[in-house]
């Protein structure tokens, strides 16, 4: 996926002639890096957060924000009274407009919810003769399509674990079925008219639906891709689990 990015942007970099700028003299990086030194400990902060069972996710995103506001403030100098004023203001009505956004995509969650919609799917899906392939290419449908209209922890809680015993019948290797999962429901989410994050792109930067929907198309085009080749090859998941001794499903 970040190979299929990277000559996505390189090609749309040509194609729109952004601006280079020159390159960094060699002998400037150690100091570059000496004053970058306390961003680049932000990930650092967050991931040990994480990973070190100190925080939530959530909590971690609130710590790092923290942090860059005292980096920002205090180490560099680059925030002041009344820009911080303006930012927590602007910040404020972006989350109010994506929290409308998202009790919006939680109102049809629950209409899915309570039709049974998910048992309904599962019911097709055990009716038909499906091979392991087929299984997938209507998995990645069916996710794709939904990720356009439903919020991504709701399929994951509701529609995903329908999938699985069908997908565990047909010898599919879980961990190759979760990436394949999480990476449809993130698509969903940017695949046009109703993805839910292309209403938060346009809430954030003011842009025009119509050319957040232009400039998203060719990477969706390239993850699609990407999302094809390890539909279709689950080594390219699961060599680096192997590595380090996951067994799995043999295939």
């Amino acid at each position: 996926m970040a190979g299929v990015m990277m000559v996505q942007i390189a090609i749309t970099a040509r194609i729109k002639n952004f601006p280079v700028e020159e390159p960094v003299p060699l002998r400037k990086l150690p100091k570059m890096t000496w004053e970058a030194l306390p961003v680049l400990f932000m990930p650092v902060v967050l991931m040990y957060g994480i990973y070190g069972g100190i925080t939530t996710p959530t909590e971690a995103a609130a710590v790092a924000a923290a942090y860059a506001l005292l980096v920002s403030a205090f180490i560099y100098r680059a925030v002041k009274a009344p820009e911080l004023y303006q930012s927590v203001l602007t910040s404020a009505k972006t989350t109010a407009s994506i929290g409308m956004l998202i009790a919006g995509a939680l109102v049809f969650n629950y209409v899915v919810t309570v039709e049974n919609i998910p048992r309904t799917i599962s019911a097709i899906l055990l009716s038909w003769d499906l091979n392991p392939v087929t299984f997938l290419i209507i998995v990645n449908i069916i996710l794709l399509v939904l990720g356009c209209v439903l919020e991504g922890t709701t399929i994951l809680l509701v529609i995903v674990p329908v999938l699985i015993p069908t997908a565990q019948a047909l010898g599919i290797d879980m961990v190759h079925f979760g990436v394949v999962a999480v990476v449809n429901i993130m698509l969903g989410l940017i695949t046009p008219p109703y993805g839910l994050l292309l209403f938060i792109m346009t809430r954030i930067s003011g842009s025009p639906m119509r050319a957040i929907i232009g400039d998203v198309m060719p990477f969706l085009w390239s993850l699609i891709g990407a999302l094809i080749v390890f539909t279709f090859v689950p080594e390219t998941v699961l060599w680096l689990p192997r590595m380090f001794g996951y067994a799995g499903v043999t295939p």
